[in-house]
């Protein structure tokens, strides 16, 4: 199954509000995906960890609804190589 790991920059404050709209997204999606969601300290103010059933769902998610959440201005996204999990 893809994984990726999408480290995020926020508004200054923004972090809980914006931690509980990718909540909100990511719980919409049901069982094919599975995620953790963390503020952090450092570089990036938020990490998310997302595991979906097909690359597909993982790349909307990302482009059309993560990315466009307000007060989100930068994303970084790694995805893990599949071939490596095993």
């Amino acid at each position: 199954m893809p994984t990726t790991y999408i480290l995020l920059n926020s508004d200054l404050g923004s972090d809980v509000e914006i931690i509980q709209k990718i909540k909100e997204i990511l719980d919409k999606e049901g069982k094919t995906v599975l995620y953790e969601v963390q503020g952090v300290y450092g570089v990036y103010d938020i990490i998310v960890k997302i595991t979906a059933d097909n690359m597909d769902l993982l790349r909307n998610i990302i482009t059309n609804k993560i990315r466009k959440i307000d007060k989100v201005y930068s994303t970084l996204t790694m995805m893990v190589i599949e071939e490596q999990e095993q």
